[in-house]
């Protein structure tokens, strides 16, 4: 009898040929390098984590610069902490689970950052007002970007709302706007900004851990 193909658990497409020390089993060579440090808790030991950061691919390098080079006119003119606020808004997004029947789309993301935005917006003119995006995934992602802005930016004042509707609206112009300038699906923002992230984790961990390391592993924002 011949043995049955196991398919990878997390994308139920490709064979599963690598032994994840972090799930306890085994996982296709796609999802590994792809959600690496991003869905997967890698830990320092594991081989393929050592090995892609010792010898990244060439297609990796240049995938690497395609994403900054596509990236850059979103965070132009920013300041320091504007630059921060961006990649800690971008960190919630992809921490967001979406519900099983309707995955986060790019679409999803721009009208939860036009949303969030227009409600700061309000709230700076005296009003009141809670702005909702047009789907149910967009609306749970508004909800959990609206209450991390709340929490960061808790005493911080105007001042911080309108950095955070400045950073809130580039986001949207980039969630609209990187599959046409990529040529991509309907999640290439998102999965721009993943590999992003992902490689900024794992430079990271590179790094010598100091005494302080501990204060290190949250993002901090530096407040006015």
């Amino acid at each position: 009898m011949r043995n049955r193909t196991i398919r990878c658990p997390l994308c139920n497409r490709q064979k599963a040929r690598r032994e994840c020390p972090a799930l306890g089993k085994s996982i296709c060579s796609l999802c590994c390098g792809t959600k690496r440090l991003t869905e997967i808790q890698c830990p320092p030991t594991c081989t393929y984590l050592i090995s892609a950061r010792e010898h990244p691919a060439a297609v990796v390098k240049r995938q690497q610069q395609n994403d900054v080079a596509v990236l850059i006119p979103t965070l132009q003119g920013f300041t320091e902490r504007q630059h921060q606020l961006f990649f800690l808004i971008q960190s919630v997004i992809l921490r967001h689970k979406p519900d099983a029947l309707t995955p986060l789309l790019d679409n999803d993301v721009a009208e939860a950052a036009a949303a969030a935005a227009a409600t700061l917006e309000t709230s700076i003119k005296g009003i009141i007002y809670e702005h909702t995006a047009q789907s149910a995934a967009a609306q749970r992602l508004t909800r959990e970007i609206a209450t991390f802005l709340e929490e960061t930016g808790k005493d911080a004042g105007a001042a911080f709302q309108q950095e955070a509707v400045t950073v809130l609206r580039s986001i949207e112009r980039g969630a609209r706007e990187t599959s046409q300038t990529t040529g991509g699906g309907e999640c290439s923002y998102i999965e721009l900004m993943g590999r992003l992230l992902q490689h900024t984790l794992a430079s990271e961990e590179a790094l010598p851990k100091t005494d302080n390391s501990q204060e290190k592993e949250k993002p901090r924002l530096i407040m006015p």
